[in-house]
Parts: C-alpha cells; structure tokens; sequence
C-alpha cells in the first residue's frame, strides 16, 4: 500500500492505494505496545551523527495548538498564492507568474501538510491524533476548494495558448496534466453546471465516508462451542473471550474471521460465519453504494463521459472500459481450467471428509468452503509448516537481508541515523546515498511494530516529495516512512518471527520506499510513486519476487536459535506453493474486478443480484443467498472505484520486468538492478508507464510472463 498525499493544484489530496499485497496482510492485534527500539543485529551499517540534513519534518514539538495554527496559516498562505495566481491578468500569464509559483506551492504545501496530518497514524497520543484527523478533514474541504478554482484553471489556460515553448518536458505535461485535471472537475463548463458536479461530489463524499464508518463500526459477536470450532489450532482457541456458560466470541474481524474459514472442521459453522460476514452492514451499505454508482454515473454524463468507468480510465494505463473488459474475460477464459482442476480437488477432499466425519455432503463447493480446502489443498499437496518456516526469519536478519539486497541491487549506500528526531522509541531512520557519487538522496524511518491506536496494516507515507528546491538550483530530498505491525517480539525477549506472508508484505512496502527515494523528478507533482494508479503497485510487485527465489531467501533467513540455514527440503516446498489454488484465487480477483467494472458502466444497478450472477459465472458457486458481499467491499467507496482490475493489470507489468531482466540467475545482478532504477524509478510520473516499459523492456510489453506466473501454458509460437 502506498500513500502519497498533498494537493497539487486540481488533484484532491488523498492518493490512497489498496494494493494487492494488502490481502496477504496479517492482521496483528493493537493490544500492547511495543516500545523497545528495535535495532539490526551485527549490523554493518555505518551509524551516523543526527543531522538529518534536508528533512524538514519536525516531530519533537508537535502540539495540539501547533497543528490546529498550523493549519490556519497553512490555508491562509496557499489561498493567497492561489488567489495570486488567478488573478494574473491574459497579456501577463506566462511560466513565472503562474505554473511555478504552482509548482512551488505543491512543494511547501507537501512538506506542511504531511508534517500534520500522519500525526493521525502513527502518533502515540491520542489527543495528538485526533486533533490531527481533524486537521485532515479542515485541510481536505480546502481541497476541494481548491479543485473548483476557475480563476487558477483560466490562468494555466491562458499559459498554454500562448505556446510552452523554452519549459522542459516535465514542465509541458505538468500544464498539460493540470489542464486535464481541471476539466474533469468541469472548470471548463458553465457556473450552472460546475455547480451541480460540486454538490455530485458533496454528496459522493458523505457517502463514502458513511460507508466506511459503518464498516468500522461493525461489532457483531458470534458465539461458538470449543467443539463448533473443531479444527481450529488451540491456541488461537484459548485466546479468545469467553461467555459465561464457556462458549468462544467470535468477531467478523479479519484476525478472527480467516484462521476459522481457512481451519474449521464444522462446515454449519464456517456457514454461518460466512453468512454474517457478506451480511456485513448489508442494509445500509447495499443503499449507499448503490446511491454512489447513479451519482457517479450522472456526474460521468455531465462532464461527457459516456460511463463513471469510462471516466475513470481516461487517466489510467488502460484507457477505456473496453480494454479492461477484454483483459479481465481473456484471463478468466485462460484460468479457467486451473479453476476446474482447483474445484475437482476440493470436491474430492469435501467427499472424503463429509464421509469420514460424518458431515452431510452436498455434492458442490459454496462460498464458505472453498477458503477451508484452497488451504488443505497447501497443506496436502505442498506440506509447507508455516509454523516452522518462520523460525528461519527473525525481524533482525530479514532487514540486514532486505537493506543488503536492496543496497545492491540499485547501487545505494543506506546510514543508520544514530538517535533521530522520531515520532517514537522504536522508529529508526536511515539516511540514502548514491554508492557511486555518494550524493544523498533521501532518508527513509522504519515503523514496524503494532501499538494502540497506530495504523493498523502496512503502507509507504511518502513526507517529502524529492524535487528541485525553492532556489531552483538544488534539490530537495525525498522523505518516506515505512508503517507496518509485523510480529511482536515474544514475551521474555525472544526474537520476533515473520511469516512468510510478512517478508514478502515488507519487501512490497520497501519497494514504494525506494520508488519515492530514488525517483529525480522536478515537481513534487510527479514525484515519488506519483505515476497512473493502474501501474503504481507494478515496481513493488515485482520486487515480490526476491521472496520466491532461492538465493536471496538464504540471504535474508536463518534459525532464529542457531543460526541455521533453511533446509532445501522446506525452500522447495515453499517456492512450488506459490502457484497452490492459481485458478480459484486468480479468478476470484477477477470477480471483484469485473463487478467493479460492470457497475460503473451502469446507470444503476442491483449489487446482490448482479455479484452472484457474475460468481455462479467466474468461480463456479453463487453468493450465500440472503448476502451481498459488495456492502462490505471498502475498496468500492475508498478510492478504487472501477480500478480494482488494476491489482491484475500490473501484476503483468511486474512480471514482464522481472523474467526479462532478473529471472534465470540474474535476481541479484546489479546492473539489471541499475536499469531498473534508471527506466523505472528515476523518472517518477514525468514520463507515461507504457513509455517507461519500453525504455526497461526494449521492447513492448507483454503477458506471458505474467500467464506463466499463474500456471498457464503460453503458446510461444504467437
């Protein structure tokens, strides 16, 4: 997950990514806090004195009357600059009177912004984060204000008629993307129409958060015997809280939810459990989202968009609804034999467990089996102990490992800052330099630790956007911080052990790191991981693929007690399970992302009736009569709305890159490391994906990597 947030102009200042790596996510509990700084083990990272030069974030003296000032003057000074910048006569817009002092103010109002509102996320005050959500909230309704400034939009207007000729590239395709931005927000339209898509986009807003908070708030409690739960490891069992006559409370939580769906025995009890859970907030959300597809509709239709889809794509990779349906119903025609072959081991497995349990068997597998036998289908035919492959990667040797590995692989020189200005005890920074000039590039903070009230998965927060400075000669660095609740270190000191899931979910993340570090745009508009949203995730996929390769998984692993290798035995077992269930989960994605598409090309639409038709279609079983999983689908009111295919879409991407230029031995090789960063990173948003595909590839892009990654036969031939 990646989290680039500041307001260039016309673009809102959320950029929220819900990535694919997301679901792998183990959800940890907030109910201790780690307070230990955390530190590398025989690190051979130089420690370095606490200058921190160029970061310009403070952390030290954050107060409640400092951000509740802060923001004032903050929207204060930005609306003088804007108010400025629209008043800027025809005969007198040109670039410096209108695009840089944009540019300029995209750059300072990053830096300021961020500074106060990821207090909200990480800080151990509460009073500190509150006050830091309401900041976001005052600064969020000036966003918007700000996306609806015709003044500022006739201005960068008035700068493209009269030529951009003497601006660099990046220069031109900011104009040209401001342009773009503030059409699509209808400046071009009349007051009488622009006023309507306001009050379009009021309403979508208040829904969506209201979809959201309903989500949160849900608390329903299911109650189980010890033997209704048979199946399910006991220790999971012993840690839940217990009624009065001993029966176990089960929430609709995802820690909670998936280690019962994936182990009970008791087919009645994993139904009942799935019913509640697609009958999450199912009332008030089916209406709420079904409100947001007619709204989005209607506001598509005003700004001369045929569907919501069609609106949303014009700014993606893929273009239009066209292109996505074609890629999501060619994949699924491709999957589905290994869906076929998924569903007859399920079925074989369900017959002979109904028989041996004395279960009754009806003959098909439903939504609340097929999470149990993908899961015994992993165990049966791969025997991977994930219980046993974690003791083989302590936090300790994962970091020097991936810090290693990274380093590199793309010619960088990481510091450890010895006693940083940080948020808290147990964050550590790193300073980032060019090995070969030993210029600094940026500085990354480490926050891995679950504590009350901290952000509760695993995300990038890109701070400060690596751009040129205010003097226009120098550069400002690039700032991000890595969030995650990985592990706990057990009680009694004993290292603290990631799963599987975890390292890969740590390399993801660090791949957004190093997207933000190294990318040397010249705005802050285009910086960082600041590229189309149907490729943002594609650089961190692909760096995925160190945890499935041998040499790199010994790198960055060994016995937490003895220091002992990974057996070859449990490497090869867990490698071959990355392609376990290929054709049941893969299309399952693919269901999300064709409802996703499929309502945003409607002007209204039935979610339950429409998302069980669409099941019975893809996977092969209708929804749970009497549910609708899209009422609880966040994504659908979060910002994801129809872009959910893009999960899939730049996984092809990712794997493209990684069989041209890593596969076949090469997956350290540092000069395939240094095109990468080069063609991929370096360039941030300034340049489209597609063209800086081309440059990495030397060719076009294609699928057949991606195909061969989830276990199809790839006709060479074509």
């Amino acid at each position: 997950m990646n989290f680039c947030k500041f307001r260039p102009v016309f673009q809102l200042s959320r950029f929220k990514i819900l990535t694919l790596t997301s679901l792998k996510i183990s959800i940890i509990s907030h109910s201790q806090s780690v307070t230990r700084q955390f530190h590398i083990s025989r690190t051979n990272y130089r420690m370095s004195k606490p200058t921190m030069e160029g970061v310009r974030l403070r952390w030290n003296d954050i107060t409640v009357d400092r951000i509740k000032n802060s923001v004032d003057e903050l929207i204060s000074k930005n609306k003088k600059i804007y108010d400025k910048v629209g008043s800027v006569s025809a005969e007198n817009a040109s670039f410096e009177t209108v695009i840089k002092p944009l540019i300029d103010c995209d750059r300072e109002y990053a830096v300021e912004r961020n500074n106060l509102d990821f207090v909200q996320h990480v800080f151990p005050d509460k009073k500190l984060r509150d006050v830091s959500v309401e900041a976001d909230k005052t600064l969020s309704e000036f966003d918007v204000e700000v996306s609806m400034r015709q003044d500022v939009f006739q201005s960068i207007v008035r700068v493209e008629e009269k030529g951009l000729d003497g601006l660099t590239p990046e220069q031109k395709r900011y104009v040209e993307r401001q342009i773009k931005i503030g059409k699509r927000n209808g400046l071009h339209l009349s007051k009488e129409m622009q006023d309507e898509i306001k009050g379009i986009k009021k309403k979508m807003s208040d829904l969506s958060i209201d979809f959201s908070k309903n989500l949160n708030e849900e608390n329903t409690i299911l109650e189980f015997t010890e033997e209704e739960l048979v199946g399910v490891p006991e220790t999971f069992i012993k840690s839940l809280e217990k009624t009065a006559d001993d029966k176990c409370k089960l929430s609709l939580k995802y820690p909670h939810y998936f280690p019962c769906m994936k182990k009970c025995r008791n087919p009645k009890t994993r139904q009942k459990l799935e019913n509640a859970f697609n009958s999450r907030c199912m009332t008030e959300n089916t209406k709420i989202l079904e409100e947001l597809v007619k709204l989005r509709h209607e506001k598509a239709q005003i700004l001369g968009f045929e569907t919501h889809a069609e609106f949303v794509l014009d700014m993606r990779m893929a273009k239009n609804p066209d292109k996505v349906k074609s890629f999501l119903s060619d994949l699924a025609k491709k999957l589905e034999p290994l869906k076929k072959k998924d569903l007859e081991k399920f079925l074989k497995f369900k017959k002979h467990e109904c028989e041996e349990f004395k279960y009754e068997n009806d003959g098909t597998i439903n939504m609340w089996d097929y999470r149990y036998y993908m899961t015994m289908v992993e165990e049966k035919e791969y025997a991977v102990d994930q219980n046993v492959l974690k003791e083989y990667f302590p936090l300790d040797a994962v970091t020097r490992g991936l810090l290693d590995i990274y380093q590199k692989l793309l010619g960088l020189k990481f510091e450890k800052i010895m006693s940083p200005e940080v948020w808290h005890p147990g964050v550590t920074m790193y300073s980032v330099r060019d090995k070969a000039s030993s210029v600094l590039l940026g500085y990354f903070y480490l926050d891995l630790f679950p504590r009350e009230g901290k952000y509760g998965h695993a995300a990038c927060f890109g701070l400060q956007p690596g751009c040129v400075a205010a003097d226009g000669s120098t550069r400002q660095v690039s700032v991000a911080a890595m969030v995650a609740n990985f592990t706990e270190p057990q009680v009694g000191g004993e290292d603290s052990l990631l799963t599987h899931d975890e390292v890969e979910t740590f390399f993801h993340e660090f791949g957004h790191v190093m997207h933000q570090i190294c990318a040397q745009t010249e705005t802050a508009f285009f910086s960082g991981t600041h590229v189309e949203r149907d490729f943002v995730e594609a650089p961190s996929q692909m760096l995925e693929n160190w945890c499935w390769e041998e040499k790199p998984l010994r790198h960055m692993s060994r016995h937490f007690k003895d220091g002992s290798a990974i057996p070859k035995e449990i490497l090869d077992k867990l490698i071959a399970s990355r392609k376990a269930n290929a054709g049941v989960f893969n299309l399952r994605q693919i269901l999300l992302g064709t409802f996703d598409q499929t309502i945003h090309t409607m002007a209204e639409a039935d979610t339950a009736k429409l998302f069980s038709k669409l099941s019975e279609e893809l996977l092969g079983f209708k929804s749970t009569p009497g549910t609708n999983m899209p009422a609880s689908f966040g994504h659908l009111a979060g910002g994801y709305d129809a872009q959910y295919y893009g999960y899939m879409w730049s996984e092809v991407y990712c794997m493209d890159m990684f069989e041209e230029h890593f596969s076949k031995g090469r997956v350290m090789d540092p000069e395939a490391g240094a095109a990468y960063r080069k063609c991929i990173l370096q360039p941030g948003g300034s340049k489209d994906a597609f063209d800086m595909l081309r440059d990495f590839l030397g060719r076009e892009p294609k699928q057949d990597a991606f195909l061969r990654s989830k276990g199809l036969e790839v006709d060479s031939n074509l």
